[in-house]
């Protein structure tokens, strides 16, 4: 049965307001996923929500909200509140939408949030206004088994957020800036790596790979990764 959910976060960031607002703006692909929003109030949003939105308030450095809806009732609104403190920016983020299963997305939707702004944070610390190549990968079907996330952890061999690691995967080693049951971030000297342990809901395991040097390969990357995910589940 739908039902309203609400999720929030709130933490402080290592950059000022107005790199803050530039990487939630037009930044995303560093961290999240390439959003593309009108930079004013009434702007269209694409890439966020399957048919686009609205942004409903563009105040830059200080507020920006995002509104979508449908004819089935379903909304999304996203609202982010950024503060100056000493050294940083106090992020403010508010996620208000309607959830067809509640008891899998609501828990779903909590944990991607914390995993979402941890890269936040990370991006603005290593690669703050650096253009990123975005794209991600799927496992195959087989992933959604319960169990299926703790072949991803084998191949990264961490143990604890900090560990440094090295893949089978061509210059792809560093350090590990995530860990949970079902998330793993690993940070290199140019990228970031989010893998995601969806199988906890159900949903096949995944990849977002953030690319910040000039020279990436990002469909040689993504022909590689494709690989190694299906050695992993095959």
């Amino acid at each position: 049965m739908a039902k309203e959910s609400e999720v929030r976060f709130e933490g402080f960031l290592p950059t000022t307001p107005a790199d803050t607002w530039a990487a939630i703006t037009t930044g995303s692909g560093g961290w999240l996923w390439p959003i593309q929003y009108e930079p004013r109030d009434g702007g269209a949003e694409s890439g966020l929500t399957p048919d686009g939105g609205m942004v409903t308030v563009w105040k830059p450095s200080q507020r920006f909200v995002t509104y979508a809806e449908d004819e089935s009732g379903w909304f999304n609104t996203l609202e982010y509140v950024l503060e100056p403190r000493d050294g940083g920016t106090y992020l403010r983020y508010e996620h208000t939408t309607v959830l067809d299963d509640w008891d899998v997305e609501y828990d779903a939707c909590r944990q991607h949030t914390s995993f979402y702004h941890h890269s936040l944070g990370e991006y603005l610390t290593h690669f703050n206004r650096r253009p990123a190549k975005y794209f991600k990968t799927d496992a195959p079907e087989v992933s959604k088994a319960p169990e299926a996330f703790e072949a991803v952890r084998a191949a990264i061999g961490a143990k604890a957020a900090g560990d440094r690691v090295y893949l089978d995967i061509p210059g792809v080693e560093g350090v590990v800036d995530y860990l949970t049951p079902a998330f793993i971030g690993v940070r290199t000297e140019d990228a970031l790596y989010r893998f995601y342990g969806r199988n906890a809901w159900g949903w096949p395991v995944g990849i977002g790979h953030h690319l910040f040097a000039e020279d990436a390969d990002a469909g040689e990357a993504e022909k590689a990764w494709t690989a190694w995910l299906n050695d992993l589940y095959a």
